[in-house]
């Protein structure tokens, strides 16, 4: 019997493309090619000056308190300016606030070396430079998150989407590697110094894009307000954002992480780390296997069916006690939250005019920087009030539920076609 014959190269390669994330976005169009290339490099370098703020105020206060007070010195100005610079996103040239966010960034960066190299050793500084970050990150992110309609035609949406969660995970899975080496080696300057260096890649990618003034935009300041409005009455923009809420609020258990690694697997410090790192691996893979997402048009039944698969391997996580199952399950639930972001943030950036787009992705910040804030509350009480497990469980479930009730309150999110984008 003669062997098979083995596949032509041809077929092969159209086999990966189909499966493979699909880079046309950074084929065809070089401004976006520049902005994904200076977005990731950047992602990376804040990463690393997020691992370093965080040891060195631990390092300098010897509390866990005080590095958790660092979360809260972010939380507050990203909910507080992401509302504001998605307001100003609508009223400016899109590229120019993103050059000053950016500089601010490289600014601040440069500041924290400088405190490193010169042992200043007060914790108030550092504070005081990771809110100046939020705040300088919730101005400008409206700001480049609008600019991709424009950048790429709509039939890329997706891919482009894709690609911007392969970006987003690059820099949490190799940002605090690369961070935790730099600061062993050389010291936590050094770490502040390649993030500063590293937003030379997005400066550049800014300045040579062309004028992204809104269309359509009426003179004089958008209103925080008109885009709260504007969200109340068009019914499939709000579901997504309703749904990611009700994945981040009751299927988010990273909260129960510690208790779960020592309970569950009798673990220490490096099964925290493995539990966290999951979810992040999954959302990676998910981003680098989206080769298919561009062949979908039902992009609201596409939300549904990946929340719904979140909340289902969240609770899974909750019922077994095997790690590599339980790391397989926060993977496959990072997947699942990849699949979710591509099509809500394809559905507000086709759905929405462009002149409503800055404003909508300031309140996209604020819900993913207080949803899972939300999360951790919810989990944690749910846990103080019965059990560790309990509480994993019934928030997967409580997650599955609510995506089903959002469905039957809002028929016209499942029905969403993106060949005819309705807000």
């Amino acid at each position: 019997m003669l062997p098979p014959h083995p596949a032509p190269p041809g077929r092969l390669r159209r086999a990966a493309r189909s499966v493979l994330a699909d880079v046309t976005p950074l084929r065809t169009s070089p401004h976006y090619r520049r902005v994904w290339f200076g977005q990731t490099v950047s992602s990376i370098g804040q990463q690393m000056t997020a691992v370093a703020v965080s040891v060195q105020v631990y390092a300098l206060t010897g509390s866990s308190f005080a590095t958790g007070l660092v979360g809260l010195f972010s939380l507050v100005p990203l909910v507080v300016f992401g509302l504001y610079g998605g307001a100003v996103a609508d009223s400016v040239d899109r590229r120019r606030l993103g050059l000053v966010g950016a500089a601010g960034l490289a600014a601040v960066s440069a500041i924290l070396a400088a405190q490193a190299a010169l042992g200043l050793r007060q914790v108030a500084v550092l504070y005081a430079a990771v809110a100046l970050q939020a705040v300088f990150f919730a101005l400008s992110s409206p700001a480049r998150s609008s600019m991709v309609p424009r950048l790429v035609p709509a039939e890329q949406l997706p891919a482009a989407n894709a690609l911007a969660t392969v970006s987003m995970n690059l820099g949490l899975t190799v940002g605090p590697m690369l961070g935790g080496v730099l600061i062993g080696v050389w010291g936590y300057q050094s770490a502040y110094l390649v993030d500063a260096l590293a937003f030379s890649a997005t400066l550049y990618a800014m300045w040579r894009l062309p004028s992204m003034r809104p269309e359509g935009a009426r003179k004089g300041r958008a209103s925080v307000l008109d885009g709260l409005r504007f969200l109340r009455d068009r019914p499939n923009l709000r579901t997504s954002f309703l749904a990611d809420l009700a994945a981040m609020i009751f299927g988010m258990p990273r909260a129960l992480f510690p208790a779960i690694a020592a309970g569950f697997y009798g673990g220490d410090a490096r099964t925290v780390g493995l539990l966290v790192s999951a979810p992040a691996v999954g959302a990676l893979a998910g981003a680098l296997f989206s080769g298919w997402v561009g062949r979908v048009h039902r992009h609201g039944l596409a939300v549904i069916a990946a929340v719904a698969a979140w909340g289902l391997a969240i609770a899974g996580f909750g019922l077994v006690r095997n790690l590599w199952l339980g790391l397989l399950l926060l993977a496959a639930a990072g997947c699942a939250d990849t699949v979710s972001m591509i099509f809500r943030n394809t559905i507000m950036q086709a759905a929405a005019p462009d002149d409503m787009r800055g404003r909508l992705q300031g309140i996209f910040i604020v819900v993913v920087a207080g949803g899972p804030r939300l999360g951790d509350f919810e989990s944690g009480t749910v846990a103080a009030l019965t059990t560790t497990a309990f509480s994993v469980v019934s928030g997967g479930l409580a997650c599955v539920a609510a995506i089903l009730a959002l469905t039957a309150r809002y028929p016209s999110f499942a029905r969403y076609d993106a060949r005819r984008p309705t807000p």
